[in-house]
């Protein structure tokens, strides 16, 4: 019995702590989004995207959907990103314009986001979220974040 509610409570907080959050509801994206780019340990992005719908297959929208979708957020966490103050009080987006090395490093670490969460829609549009843990970024840039 103490077993079971000590699962049931892991459970609990897990699902409470760090969970994504839905976006899509009865096939459609919600009109209102309420986003938390830094949520604990990560930062996090959404990216909504579509695809042809003259295309022949659901699969083949919601495959294209989904790639866009990811574009989409990764182009968000760009944005998060470049906004960033290092140690020293430079911005990243300051950085990145003297050091093209540091360049190639943040594309990277964006590139390696995890995708945490990929919904569809009725009409096979897609909302995807990625976390971009702060430590992935703070190693790329080796620096600490403000």
């Amino acid at each position: 019995m103490k077993i079971r509610a000590v699962v049931l409570t892991a459970v609990a907080v897990l699902a409470g702590c760090g969970g994504v959050t839905r976006r899509v509801h009865d096939g459609s994206v919600d009109r209102v989004i309420d986003q938390k780019p830094v949520r604990g340990a990560y930062l996090e992005a959404i990216g909504i995207g579509a695809s042809d719908p003259a295309l022949k297959t659901d699969t083949q929208r919601m495959a294209l959907a989904r790639d866009a979708a990811i574009v989409k957020a990764q182009y968000e966490l760009l944005s998060m990103i470049k906004g960033v103050r290092l140690e020293g009080g430079v911005s990243v987006e300051r950085a990145l314009e003297t050091d093209s090395t540091l360049s190639a490093r943040v594309s990277d670490v964006i590139r390696g986001a995890e995708i945490h969460k990929s919904e569809f829609t009725a009409d096979n549009g897609c909302v995807v979220t990625l976390r971009l843990p702060k430590s992935a970024l703070e190693k790329s840039l080796g620096s600490r974040l403000q």
